[in-house]
């Protein structure tokens, strides 16, 4: 050990200026949740007392004192202290930063899109291969992690740019425990298995699903995560990547395909609370409330992990609501497929204390000690899964373990005419029953339109 910390010591001495080791939000060594052996070979290995980086990102509120409270064991172990700052308006910012010479030393960003910008602009620094070895060997689908955080540079030569760190989960289906114990149904494993158990449903005189795509000035947008979804269900990851950057055509068979499988549960009258006609007006944020009806109006609801903020109050995750991983075909043999979203940390100004950062990502405890509070999944195999705050907290995780290819919300991909635009659009119109190719062939012109 440097003589800096010790995982069972009562206090730490800290870099000057920074906060007192009583200030850290759990004590070093005493939580056995927590893999203080990560936490000391990190402070064994940095020593810069003294040094300062800055840290721009996305997470204001109560998101800033959780990262900040992560941050802390960055500034004890290292001695560099972070003065990590967002804004109301943070994609515009790191823009006029970035591009004025004056950039923080490490970005966090949730839009893959604008972190390609910026690499492509030679604005960001590579992560070299030992990171991306490190992604490879040390994420559950690191092939999946890499393909998200490798953008072309100035010279159009592709390379690690971003690190991704704090992911979502969208490809859940939500329903009430109690409600299927009382009707005999089972949490369905595959694909065939939840279109037999939506058919068995009806079948036995009640609604399975819920689903409203109402959203104000952008309704429309919960059905691209559905086409998303199927997509991952019925393509490989490679179709899936060239739909997105439009090297195969919106009306390609394959995305048509992947409309009429979201069109097989939305366009079905018997399928959805209120009938076909319901769902492009429902807000989604009102179209979970059937599944606490009693009777219930419907027993399944597709949604990310967000969705619960709408839940009535009092819900309890695990008991009154749980969740399902959205199951893929056993058919098609396309594994376990996961979309989400999340945010990637990147170089904007190289230093001794931005590599150390990085560094410091690749610890257990950098995931560990936010796992352990509230709103954060980590793909990274080697934490403790039983350091999440709560149980579904944890089952997202596993989701996340378990995954054998990740892709990022492809609408947030897109140029935003498209993926919050016609993309939107075009669902409503799909799911007011226009032809899922007449809506494919209108939403790529459009794109044909911007290029």
């Amino acid at each position: 050990m440097n003589g800096k910390l010790h995982a069972g010591a009562a206090a730490l001495a800290l870099a000057a200026g920074a906060a007192a080791a009583q200030d850290l939000k759990f004590a070093p060594g005493e939580d056995a949740r927590f893999n203080w052996q990560s936490y000391d070979a990190f402070a064994e290995a940095y020593n810069l007392d003294g040094q300062a980086i800055t840290v721009f990102g996305p997470w204001r509120g109560e998101d800033q004192a959780l990262v900040e409270s992560v941050l802390a064991y960055f500034t004890a172990a290292s001695g560099v202290r972070v003065n990590y700052s967002s804004s109301e308006n943070y994609e515009q910012q790191i823009v006029i930063d970035t591009q004025a010479g004056s950039p923080p030393d490490i970005a966090i960003l949730p839009q893959p899109g604008l972190i390609g910008d910026l690499a492509s602009k030679g604005l960001l620094a590579p992560l070299g291969q030992e990171t991306e070895a490190w992604l490879r060997d040390n994420y559950a689908a690191g092939e999946s992690w890499v393909s998200l955080g490798t953008y072309a540079g100035a010279d159009g030569t592709p390379a690690l740019y971003a690190f991704p760190y704090k992911i979502d989960v969208k490809s859940l289906v939500w329903y009430v425990p109690e409600n299927f114990e009382d009707a005999g149904y089972e949490v369905p494993g595959t694909m065939e298995e939840l279109k037999a158990l939506t058919e068995r449903i009806v079948a036995d005189g009640g609604t399975p699903w819920c689903i409203g795509l109402g959203s104000g000035g952008a309704t429309g947008w919960p059905a691209t995560d559905w086409v998303e979804d199927m997509m991952l269900r019925t393509q490989s990851p490679d179709v899936y990547d060239k739909w997105v950057t439009n090297e195969i055509p919106f009306n390609d068979p394959a995305v048509v395909g992947a409309i009429e499988e979201f069109g097989w549960f939305a366009r079905t009258d018997a399928f959805v609370d209120g009938g076909a006609a319901a769902v492009a007006t429902t807000d989604f944020r009102d179209s979970p409330k059937g599944l606490f009806a009693s009777p219930p109006k419907c027993y399944l609801h597709h949604q990310a992990s967000f969705i619960p903020s709408f839940f009535p109050e009092g819900t309890e995750l695990g008991l009154d609501a749980d969740f399902f991983y959205f199951p893929a075909y056993a058919e098609k043999d396309l594994g376990k497929p996961v979309l989400g979203a999340g945010t990637l940390a990147m170089i904007t100004r190289d230093g001794e204390g931005a590599r150390a950062f990085f560094a410091f990502l690749k610890t257990p405890i950098a995931h560990e000690l936010w796992m352990a509070q509230s709103g954060f999944l980590t793909p990274f195999k080697a934490v403790n899964a039983d350091a999440y705050a709560n149980a579904a907290l944890k089952k997202q995780g596993e989701i996340l373990l378990g995954a054998t290819t990740f892709r990022f919300d492809g609408s947030d991909l897109m140029p935003g005419k498209i993926g919050a635009g016609a993309f939107w659009t075009g669902m409503v119109d799909y799911a007011g029953g226009k032809d899922a190719g007449a809506v494919g062939a209108a939403i790529q012109a459009e794109w044909d339109a911007i290029k």
